[in-house]
């Protein structure tokens, strides 16, 4: 389980270090960092498959993502008594991400290239990388150190060996030296993290995959667009926790019952509903309807993954469905990890209310998202430079 999220320097996310639960709920007003804290999370994802450097430039570039007020508030800035204004830096101008657990944690640090002629003078490069034991930062226990080009593996006590491999600027060791022999620690990490699973905004248009017969095949795990949503739900009812499933549909539609058309081995989702005397096929479907039972299939998965996160699941969902969502989250949490972003009433009611539910609020003050004055943050400190 991750104990700690860290973030710096990205975008409104000055400084935060997130503690987090089995069920960890994040709220907040609008634009309050909710979405960013998401992001932040997706990039720490993107690392593992090698994807950081091209996930930046699609929101911009480093500089459209860094921190953009000041290095430090005075406490005149803070009281209101002077004016927002930038001062003479003293840090290097860096973007970090970091995680914690019991086990491995991790930290990558992001910055600037070097001025040299070549077309990705832009691009954002990797000046270190660490891996460490136990969820605190200390010299003593790095596993794994990245200096720019080079890496330090921890050979024993007090030893170290350092790799043949140069790393390119835009290349994460996990991606390049995760080694079974040589570098273990970094093979588990990288696999661990490339088990994240994030679902964000399910498509219910007329068009949308999930309203479309598919060819289906045996799927443990729903695609991030839902295309698959008819497969998903007969591989549940034929390996998964099929009564899970069914009580999550009469939880929230009352003797319904779904049932999967089977074409020639293209699959179709039909609902059954009281009171109908045909079944609805998924094109049929209204989209909150449709969407609820997405997450049905997202969150019953017979392959649950070690951290789950969900941006927003309440989207297009009537506001009597999200106490039936909020008693699934709690089920899927039994088996995973859960991260849940979310600003709907009655949802964090649920969540709140029936389970035990890590709820942390964020708020903004002079452009910086903080966690609200009641909550602790978390133990966590940044390998230097």
């Amino acid at each position: 389980m991750l104990h700690t999220l860290a973030i710096a320097n990205y975008r409104s996310l000055r400084k935060l270090h997130l503690p987090l639960q089995p069920l960890t709920l994040v709220t907040g007003a609008n634009g309050s960092g909710k979405s960013s804290v998401y992001r932040a999370l997706r990039l720490l994802a993107d690392v593992a498959q090698g994807r950081i450097i091209s996930s930046l430039a699609q929101e911009g570039g480093l500089s459209s993502t860094l921190w953009a007020g000041p290095e430090q508030f005075s406490r005149q800035m803070l009281q209101g008594t002077q004016e927002i204004t930038g001062v003479r830096r003293n840090a290097v101008v860096r973007l970090l991400l970091g995680f914690a657990s019991e086990d491995y944690s991790y930290a990558i640090d992001l910055g600037f290239p070097e001025p040299i002629p070549t077309y990705f003078g832009q691009d954002p490069v990797i000046k270190r990388e660490c891996i460490w034991n136990g969820p605190v930062y200390r010299r003593a226990s790095l596993l794994v150190d990245r200096h720019g080009a080079h890496v330090q593996l921890r050979e024993g006590k007090g030893d170290w060996a350092v790799s043949p491999l140069r790393l390119a600027t835009h290349e994460s060791m996990l991606t390049q030296l995760a080694d079974p022999r040589q570098a273990p620690e970094m093979l588990l990490l990288r696999e661990k993290i490339r088990g994240w699973r994030f679902y964000d905004h399910f498509r219910s248009d007329s068009e949308a995959p999930a309203r479309q017969p598919q060819i289906g095949t045996r799927t443990p795990v729903l695609a991030s667009d839902g295309a698959d949503l008819a497969a998903a739900m007969q591989t549940i009812l034929e390996i998964g926790d099929d009564a899970a499933l069914q009580a999550a549909i009469s939880d929230a539609f009352p003797g319904a019952r779904i049932h999967i058309d089977n074409q020639q081995g293209r699959f179709e989702l039909q609902m059954q509903q009281h009171g109908l005397l045909r079944p609805l096929r998924s094109a049929e479907l209204s989209d909150g309807t449709l969407r609820y039972l997405l997450w049905v299939a997202a969150l019953l998965t017979p392959r649950p993954p070690e951290l789950l996160v969900l941006n927003e699941p309440e989207t297009s969902l009537h506001p009597d469905l999200l106490p039936a969502l909020g008693r699934l989250i709690i089920h899927a949490s039994q088996y995973s990890q859960l991260l849940v972003v979310s600003h709907a009433p009655r949802l964090i009611a649920t969540l709140e209310r029936e389970g035990r539910c890590h709820h942390l609020m964020l708020e903004k003050r002079l452009g910086e998202t903080l966690l609200q004055e009641d909550i602790d943050s978390a133990a966590w400190k940044w390998p230097e430079r």
